[in-house]
């Protein structure tokens, strides 16, 4: 479980295609991580595999890769990273689990003197749980929908933000991440499965 209140963002160091999945290596910045332990990378939640003083290895099966966008990363890119939320921590963002329900494309970046504003076309099933004012994770950060237009979603990012992750810079086009706010998917679920209109 996670906040969705990305750390920072590290570079990747090196993908290597493995048998069954590949191996992530990200660099490692804290020094107090241990084998086994979960990071959400880019808002999915991976399982150390390989720890080294300098750099992080995760395995990255198919079914992420084919899900995500870890798949289109390569070496030198930069991946929000977030540790897993421990017992008793301030729960300053939202509840993120690190399961990405799917990507959305950035259709437009509008940066003015007062924000900076991005819009994201979401895929078709995950719509319905996004509403004004509600919760979203997008490449893990947990963020305030400022609005809902058709078949898009805005958000407003603040200098924090911009500072500490990397969807400012992201090119239009680029796969974000999403997962929906936990709460609204087992709303929607439970309306669902009881035919509520």
């Amino acid at each position: 479980m996670f906040t969705g209140i990305v750390e920072k963002h590290v570079p990747v160091f090196e993908i290597i295609s493995k048998p069954m999945a590949w191996r992530i290596w990200i660099a490692n910045t804290w020094t107090d991580l241990g084998h086994g332990e979960s990071i959400a990378v880019n808002g999915c939640c991976l399982t150390i595999a390989e720890l080294r003083s300098d750099r992080i290895g995760f395995d990255v099966i198919k079914e992420t890769l084919d899900k995500t966008n870890l798949g289109q990363l390569r070496s030198g890119d930069d991946v929000n990273v977030e540790r897993a939320l421990r017992v008793g921590d301030r729960l300053d963002g939202h509840f993120v689990q690190g399961h990405v329900d799917g990507t959305g494309k950035l259709v437009s970046v509008v940066k003015s003197k007062d924000e900076v504003r991005l819009t994201v076309q979401p895929p078709p099933e995950l719509r319905k749980y996004l509403v004004h004012k509600g919760s979203v994770a997008i490449d893990g950060v947990s963020l305030t929908i400022a609005a809902v237009k058709g078949d898009t979603f805005e958000v407003a990012l603040i200098p924090t933000t911009l500072e500490l992750t990397t969807i400012g810079d992201r090119p239009i086009g680029w796969p974000f991440n999403l997962e929906a706010d936990i709460v609204s998917k087992h709303i929607v679920a439970w309306l669902e499965a009881r035919d509520v209109k």
